[in-house]
C-alpha cells in the first residue's frame, strides 16, 4: 500500500494496529498461524515457535529444523534473555579440514573473500554442523510458553501435508539454487519436477516432512538428539562426506545469554552477546553516532549517508575480535561499548573524505535467514531470527525425512590460526540482530531481520530511523539502506543521484543495488498502548495485530 510520506522513498506496505498482540513473520501461512495461537490464548513464545515451524515448510530454503538461531525474549515483568541456539562444530572438526583455495576479490564487499578446493564449506556434508535449531525452540517453548509441542506443531504439520501455494519469492530461490539442488535426488524431486524449477502459483506438498513433524510433535526434541531422527541426519551426513556423529548431536546444548545493553539518547538499546554480533557493534557505532545531530542533518541526505558508512566500517574493523565463540576467544566487550572508545574513534572520522580502518576479514555469510517479532498482550515478546546459512543450506535432504542439512561451518575462516578458525564444538559466529529497545523500562520497539553479514548494520539503520528521525515504523523498516565492509559502499533506490555525486566526491566507490539485506519484521508499543506491527517489501512479511476481547463480565443479552 503506498501511502504518503514526509521522506524521500515510498513506503509500500502499511502497518497493523493490534491492542492485544501482534505477530510478523516473511510468510503470511507463518503470521497466521502465530496469530491464531496467540487467539487461542498463547503467549508470544508459543506464537513464534508456531509460527517457526511454519516456516520449515513454506520457507524451506532459509530455516529447518537442521539450522540455528538466536532469540531474544523478554518476559513481562521487563527481564531479558538471550537463548542461543546456534550451530556448532562437530568433535572431528579442525582448523585444516579445508584446503583454502586462491582469494579472490569478495563481489558483494569488496574485500577478500575465502573458498575452498571443491566448495567443501559451502555444499555437501563436510559444510555440516551439529544443528541448534530444534534444541533451542523447544527449550524456549517449554521454559517459557504455555502450549505443548503437540499443539504448536499442527499448523505447520498441516501446511506440509495440504500443501500450500508457492510465492514468486519461493520461485525465484528454487531458480537461484537449481544446479546445485539438482545433484541431490530428494531436494530435485521435491523442487526441480521433471527436471524444472517449480514456479509461482504452484501448490508444494511435502508429506515426508509432516511425518518428521510428527516424530517431533511425540517425542520432541529427542526425536532428533537421542532418536531416530538423528539416526538418519547422522547417516546421510557420513555419506556426504561429513564429519557429525550421534556423540556430537547428544552433546548438544542451548545456552542462555545475557543481551548487551547500551544508551542512546535516553533508549536502552538490548541486543544479542558473542558469539552474535549485533549487540556489541550496534552500540558501537550508537555511541559514535551520538556525537552528531543526525536529525539537523537529515534522513538520506550526503552527510548522514558518509557518517554511517564510515561507522560500519569502523565496526567492521573491529568485527574479527569480537564475534566468535567466547568460550574459544577473549571478547573485549567492555572495551568495544565503551563511550571513551567510541569517542577516540569518532575522532577518526572525516566529514569531508572517506576513510579506510583496520580491516576486519572478510566471511562470507550468507544472506538467508528469516526473522519473526511477537508480543502478547501480557507484554511477553520476543524476536528471533534462525537460519539453515546458505540458500537451502548445504543444499542435501536427509533422505524421506523431508530435513534439509545446514553449511553452517561455512561461517568458519578456513585459514588455521585465526580467532574465527574452525575448532571442536565451537560455535559459530553470526550477524543475527534480533534488537530491543526500552525507554524508562519500557518496551517499545522490537525488531529484526535476515541478510547475513548486513543484519546487524541495517538494524543500525532503523534504530536511528526511528530515533533520530523520528519516523513511523512502516517507514523505519522499510527506509533505503546502506551497506560497507571497508570497500564498496552499497546503496538502494531511494538515495538521490545527487547523494550519489557527493558521496564518491568524498572518495566513495559507489555501487547501487536493489536490495540490501532482507525483510525486516518489528513491533512498536505506541503511546496509547496499541501494538503497531510492520515488514518491509524485502521479502513476504506481514504484520498480524490482534484487536477487540471477550464480553465484559456480567453482560449478557437476551430476547424475551
Amino acid at each position: 500500500m503506498n501511502q504518503a510520506s514526509s521522506f524521500p522513498f515510498i513506503c509500500e506496505k502499511g502497518p497493523a494496529i493490534g491492542s492485544q498482540g501482534m505477530i510478523v513473520t516473511n510468510h503470511p501461512l507463518a503470521s497466521a498461524a502465530g496469530a491464531g495461537i496467540l487467539l487461542e490464548g498463547g503467549n508470544a513464545i508459543d506464537a513464534a515457535i508456531a509460527s517457526l515451524f511454519v516456516l520449515t515448510v513454506v520457507e524451506p530454503m532459509m530455516v529447518g529444523i537442521l539450522g540455528g538461531g538466536v532469540a531474544h525474549l523478554r518476559d513481562a515483568d521487563g527481564r531479558h534473555l538471550i537463548i542461543d541456539g546456534l550451530g556448532c562444530a562437530p568433535a572431528a572438526a579442525h582448523e585444516t579440514m579445508y584446503t583454502p583455495a586462491l582469494e579472490r576479490a569478495g563481489a558483494q564487499s569488496g574485500l577478500p573473500g575465502i573458498e575452498t578446493v571443491g566448495r567443501e564449506n559451502l555444499i555437501g556434508g563436510k559444510s555440516v554442523a551439529v544443528p541448534g535449531a530444534l534444541a533451542g525452540w523447544c527449550s524456549a517453548l517449554e521454559r517459557f510458553g504455555s502450549f505443548d509441542l503437540e499443539d504448536i506443531l499442527a499448523p505447520a504439520i498441516r501446511f506440509a501435508e495440504r500443501g500450500f501455494i508457492i510465492t514468486p519469492y519461493l520461485a525465484d530461490c528454487i531458480s537461484d539454487q537449481a544446479e546445485d539442488l539438482a545433484r541431490d535426488p530428494g531436494l530435485a524431486a521435491r523442487f526441480l519436477p521433471a527436471g524444472s524449477p517449480l514456479e509461482a502459483g504452484e501448490r508444494l506438498v511435502q508429506a515426508q516432512y509432516a511425518d518428521t513433524l510428527r516424530l517431533v510433535a511425540k517425542h520432541g526434541p529427542a526425536a532428533l538428539y537421542h532418536g531416530a531422527l538423528g539416526e538418519d541426519f547422522v547417516r546421510s551426513v557420513a555419506d556426504e562426506g561429513g564429519l557429525v556423529d550421534a556423540d556430537d548431536l547428544a552433546a548438544y546444548r542451548v545456552i542462555d545469554r545475557d543481551p548487551i545493553c547500551g544508551d542512546y539518547r535516553g533508549f536502552d538499546i538490548l541486543g544479542p552477546p558473542p558469539p552474535a554480533s549485533a549487540g556489541v557493534h550496534i552500540v558501537q557505532m550508537l555511541n559514535i553516532l551520538e556525537g552528531f545531530d543526525l536529525r539537523r542533518m537529515g534522513f538520506g541526505s550526503a552527510d548522514t549517508t558518509h557518517l554511517l558508512a564510515e561507522v560500519i566500517k569502523i565496526a567492521f574493523a573491529d568485527r574479527s575480535v569480537a564475534t566468535a565463540d567466547p568460550d574459544f576467544v577473549e571478547v573485549p566487550v567492555d572495551a568495544l561499548i565503551d563511550k571513551a572508545y567510541a569517542a577516540l574513534r569518532r575522532d577518526e572520522i572525516d566529514m569531508a573524505g572517506a576513510r579506510r580502518y583496520w580491516p576486519s576479514i572478510f566471511q562470507g555469510e550468507s544472506s538467508s535467514t528469516t526473522h519473526i517479532t511477537a508480543v502478547d498482550a501480557k507484554g511477553n515478546a520476543i524476536a528471533t531470527t534462525q537460519t539453515i546459512n546458505g540458500l537451502f543450506g548445504a543444499c542435501f535432504e536427509v533422505p524421506k525425512t523431508g530435513m534439509i542439512a545446514n553449511n553452517y561451518l561455512f561461517n568458519f575462516d578456513p585459514r588455521p590460526g585465526r580467532a574465527l578458525s574452525i575448532a571442536p564444538r565451537k560455535r559459530v559466529f553470526t550477524s543475527m540482530a534480533p534488537m530491543m529497545v526500552r525507554r524508562d523500562g519500557r518496551l517499545t520497539h522490537a525488531l529484526g531481520l535476515p541478510g547475513g553479514l548486513r543484519i546487524f548494520p541495517c538494524a543500525m539503520q532503523s534504530l536511528v530511523n526511528l530515533i533520530d528521525h523520528a519516523m513511523p515504523l512502516p517507514e523505519a523498516v522499510e527506509a533505503p539502506r546502506i551497506w560497507t565492509q571497508g570497500g564498496a559502499l552499497e546503496i538502494e533506490a531511494g538515495i538521490s543521484d545527487a547523494v550519489e555525486e557527493a558521496l564518491i566526491r568524498r572518495g566513495h566507490e559507489v555501487r547501487r543495488v536493489k536490495r540490501i539485506a532482507g525483510g525486516m519484521n518489528a513491533i512498536a508499543r505506541q503511546e496509547d498502548g496499541n501494538l503497531i506491527g510492520a515488514a518491509c517489501r524485502r521479502a513476504d512479511g506481514v504484520p498480524v495485530g490482534i484487536g477487540g476481547g471477550l464480553a465484559r463480565p456480567g453482560v449478557r443479552f437476551s430476547i424475551r
